[in-house]
């Protein structure tokens, strides 16, 4: 997020009650409880600082945002889709798990708490028919992305994926198909959708 009013918004997003009422909302509005849940919410220092110049207040805000607010929904999501419904579950992560590259300490962090929790849910879901898998892009063409890069950083990463930077279709095929008939058998698993990049 590019400025500190998102950050101050990051901080209302995800609390207990706000997300129970948000699932509340989309069982009334689509009569029936939910069958698929996608968790897509991210926080992320434009700064880019090394981990020794990190505050506490970002470290806290992005772990609230990515963690804390991943976990709530899916919680949530994992007491609300019904057994046998063919339910799907899909969180985001990044590849940037595989880059770990300098000044995103704490954003990769959160990312591996991400992966972590959600190949450990689907294990506890599977009993009921439910899948939970994780989408974990490389570079998007997002605020979220281009926020505090410059140009030479920019085609450094074009080269390294596949000579573009990906669109957000890119990744949504990808969730479409998770949450299809076609991914059933998918269950517990990190999809890296980034061109190559590493």
């Amino acid at each position: 997020m590019p400025n500190n009013r998102h950050v101050r918004r990051a901080h209302t997003l995800f609390d207990r009650a706000d997300v129970h009422a948000l699932f509340d909302r989309a069982e009334a509005a689509f009569g029936s409880p939910p069958h698929i849940v996608v968790s897509c919410a991210g926080l992320l220092n434009p700064k880019y600082p090394a981990l020794a110049d990190t505050t506490v207040e970002d470290f806290d805000a992005m772990f609230r945002v990515n963690v804390r607010g991943t976990f709530l929904v899916c919680r949530e999501a994992a007491n609300r889709v019904p057994a046998n419904s063919g339910g799907r579950i899909v969180t985001f992560s990044s590849s940037i798990m595989g880059t770990l590259l300098h000044g995103y300490a704490a954003y990769t962090a959160t990312n591996g708490a991400v992966e972590a929790m959600t190949r450990i849910l689907a294990k506890e879901v599977a009993a009921k028919g439910i899948t939970a898998n994780v989408v974990a892009p490389g570079p998007v063409s997002t605020e979220l992305f281009f926020a505090g890069k410059d140009e030479a950083f920019l085609k450094t990463v074009e080269g390294r994926s596949m000579g573009r930077i990906a669109e957000t279709t890119d990744v949504a095929s990808v969730v479409t198909f998770l949450v299809s008939d076609a991914a059933a058998w998918v269950n517990g698993q990190v999809i890296r959708v980034n061109g190559g990049f590493a």
